[in-house]
């Protein structure tokens, strides 16, 4: 039986002290995790205020939580949606393009359920170019999320998805290929 009195974090390094951790917490809950929008560049300049590593044109709606954004690296034209949560306690990586949802949740902590103490387990994640994470959908510890490929609503992504594939279901399996259309007028 697990003996959650042992739980012990020590070792876990936040990348952060604590008056910077103190003060984005309430950055994040007055300016993103609440429903004011005030706008993207707005929210995207506080991030690389501490330690984001965005690219142009980054969407962040409202209602969006982020833990540690000194564990951000976000490319090109990101969106993310509504109620999505960053929960990264190890990096999170954003390729270009990418769409995260409304009510998607990237975690990249979990504990090692064989051990006694409940040990805290980290590992990154990558989401990479054009990838889209789905509503609600659930990135699990240690995934990539490879180049155009799709998670679908409410799907649970516990291991690599293959560039381009299309995920689905609890755990998440690929169903298809992903096929994007030519764009009006033949470009792109």
């Amino acid at each position: 039986m697990a003996d959650l009195s042992a739980y012990d974090n020590r070792d876990y390094d936040p990348g952060a002290g604590l008056v910077r951790r103190a003060l984005w917490y309430l950055v994040n809950a007055v300016f993103f995790a609440s429903w004011l929008h005030l706008g993207s560049r707005f929210k995207c300049a506080l991030l690389r205020a501490f330690g984001a590593a965005l690219g142009a044109g980054v969407v962040i709606k409202p209602r969006v939580n982020i833990k540690q954004p000194w564990r951000l690296a976000a490319g090109d034209h990101v969106w993310i949606g509504e109620g999505a949560w960053l929960d990264n306690l190890a990096p999170i990586a954003l390729g270009s393009h990418v769409c995260i949802s409304q009510g998607a949740y990237l975690v990249t902590g979990s504990h090692d359920y064989t051990d006694p103490a409940f040990a805290l387990i980290v590992k990154p994640i990558a989401v990479e170019d054009g990838a889209w994470i789905g509503a609600r959908a659930l990135v699990c510890p240690g995934v990539t999320v490879g180049a155009a490929a799709v998670l679908t609503a409410g799907s649970v992504l516990s291991r690599d998805a293959e560039p381009g594939g299309v995920y689905r279901g609890n755990p998440a399996e690929k169903v298809r290929e992903r096929r994007i259309r030519p764009a009006p007028g033949g470009g792109g």
